[in-house]
């Protein structure tokens, strides 16, 4: 938490909402998921969609990564452009749009790029952009084990997707992409020891085995033949992560700096960060949307676009009108999205600002 001289000086500088995050702590998290990943013997390749800056995925990278994981194509132009040398989208591409800049991606930048797919349209799109960027480009299976978002359902479908990748021009087949839902490791294993099998049956091998989230890290490197893990939040953590018992408060390094600017009712205030700061994410059913640890009975009990109403009913030491407060958010990928730079400190002290360089990167 920051000290009440440290929030007040925040305050002067930058205004309030100020989204703020310790470096301290984030060196911690990035060390630690590094340590958990070597000693499963498995790549760190952690997803950027949480930080959005080059700066910190240079850290991660210094730290032992492998390269990132970016969500879509403009944020992969974004850690090219820094020189960030091995970047895995792990997203379909689809359409001119999409394919055009993928091919000036690969013949622009000397960065490994590997990128996902899920369906016969996404590769068949995917030899344009391997043939405007003038070398090969590889592709990586994405498979649904049971979290029924995107990926394909059958070990079978895996390996009719893998040999059509194989059998087109300036494509290769890299190997499988997976986020197993929390507990699902059998089901995962299951899935991927049918899909070797079938691999092999066909004469490919997949020198990429990528399973993902940072909620599944009390399970990493249980999925056999893993061979690398992509986690995006554990950088920062929020209240999702700590109600998945993957993070304390403590480890917690983004917090939304926000002022009370109304106390209209002896039981409800109005904080000045709203749906625009802090998103309505309910962070799957959590109650209300943020944590204020130093009045953990206030609960964020609604939203407009810049107001949070505050429900001060269970609270004790009622925070007055002009109080500096902070909030861990529910999600904090999307909080990050939603401002230009974040407000970094170190050992109780301001540092500056970090620009968020990949904001908006949604296409």
């Amino acid at each position: 938490m920051l000290s009440p001289a440290l929030r007040e000086e925040i305050a002067r500088r930058y205004g309030t909402p100020a989204v703020v995050i310790d470096l301290d702590r984030v060196a911690r998290n990035i060390a630690r998921l590094q340590a958990a990943c070597d000693a499963a013997g498995l790549a760190n390749r952690p997803h950027i969609k949480t930080h959005k800056s080059p700066v910190l995925a240079r850290m991660q990278i210094e730290a032992g990564a492998c390269g990132v994981t970016c969500q879509k194509i403009g944020e992969a132009e974004v850690m090219a452009r820094a020189g960030i040398d091995d970047i895995l989208i792990s997203y379909n591409l689809i359409g001119p749009h999409a394919i055009g800049r993928l091919g000036r991606l690969l013949r622009e930048s000397p960065a490994r790029i590997t990128v996902a797919a899920d369906n016969p349209v996404t590769v068949a799109g995917l030899p344009e952009a391997a043939r405007a960027g003038g070398r090969t480009l590889d592709v990586v299976v994405e498979c649904d084990t049971g979290r029924r978002r995107a990926g394909v359902e059958t070990p079978g479908e895996a390996v009719a997707l893998a040999r059509d990748i194989a059998g087109r021009s300036g494509l290769a087949f890299a190997g499988l992409l997976m986020y197993p839902p929390t507990g699902g490791v059998a089901d995962a294993q299951a899935f991927l020891d049918a899909a070797q099998a079938g691999l092999t049956e066909h004469g490919l091998e997949a020198r990429i085995v990528s399973t993902g989230g940072t909620p599944n890290l009390p399970e990493l490197g249980r999925v056999r033949g893993a061979t690398e893990h992509r986690a995006g939040t554990v950088i920062f953590n929020d209240r999702m992560m700590m109600a998945a018992g993957v993070a304390g408060l403590e480890d917690c390094a983004l917090a939304v700096l926000s002022r009370v600017v109304s106390r209209a009712g002896p039981a409800r205030g109005i904080l000045d960060a709203g749906s625009k700061t802090l998103t309505s994410d309910p962070g799957g059913g959590l109650d209300g949307f943020g944590l204020l640890p130093d009045h953990p009975g206030a609960r964020i009990s609604a939203f407009a676009e810049e107001h949070g109403f505050l429900d001060l009913a269970a609270c004790g030491e009622r925070p007055g009108v002009g109080a500096l407060v902070e909030v861990v958010p529910n999600h904090v990928c999307v909080v990050v999205n939603m401002v230009d730079a974040l407000v970094t400190v170190r050992d109780g002290a301001i540092v500056g600002t970090l620009p968020v360089e990949a904001r908006g990167m949604i296409t």
